[in-house]
């Protein structure tokens, strides 16, 4: 069987749009496989790390059990808040910045400042940055009280609550501290 000129430009048509379709279908898997695109208007770019922005998106905590008055009149079980205290020793590992947008973000936390008294919010948040201050660095309260008033965990902790308003704002997430 004889294929003429005109054929045999179809056929080699043919598989050059057939490989150009399977490159396009290779570069496409790769694209959905390979790394994430970065994120446009990352407010900041330690929020394009998914550790630090929105860590406990995956962790279950059931908000409608928690009791602060409890916790107020009795102290809290360090254990119930191991989620929290991990993300922030990951957090910590990134930067004293990202630990302090892992602390800012806990769900537990938001609801404290949003329903709770300013004192008592921050004597809560005060007791949670002592505790994990001596399980990750072996530090008693009064070393632990100092670390938090001391400038740099004040100027990471002012930044990492001004970059959250913002992320807030730009409506990037449905939680708001």
């Amino acid at each position: 069987m004889a294929v003429s000129n005109k054929e045999l430009a179809s056929m080699a048509s043919s598989d050059k749009q057939q490989k150009r379709a399977q490159r396009a279908k290779a570069k496409a898997k790769q694209n959905r496989s390979g790394k994430a695109k970065p994120k446009v208007n990352v407010v900041h770019p330690l929020l394009a790390n998914p550790l630090v922005n929105e860590p406990f998106d995956d962790v279950e905590i059931d908000l409608s059990t928690f009791d602060f008055k409890d916790i107020e009149e009795n102290g809290f079980d360090p254990a119930l808040f191991d989620d929290l205290f991990q993300a922030m020793n990951v957090g910590e590992g990134i930067s004293l910045l990202a630990m302090c947008l892992v602390f800012l973000q806990y769900p537990v936390l938001e609801l404290v400042v949003a329903e709770e008294e300013e004192e008592a919010a921050i004597d809560f948040m005060m007791g949670l940055l002592i505790v994990y201050r001596g399980i990750f660095h072996d530090e008693d309260e009064d070393t632990a009280v100092s670390w938090v008033g001391g400038d740099a965990f004040q100027t990471a902790y002012n930044e990492a609550s001004m970059i959250l308003q913002k992320k807030y704002a730009r409506g990037t997430s449905s939680a708001r501290v």
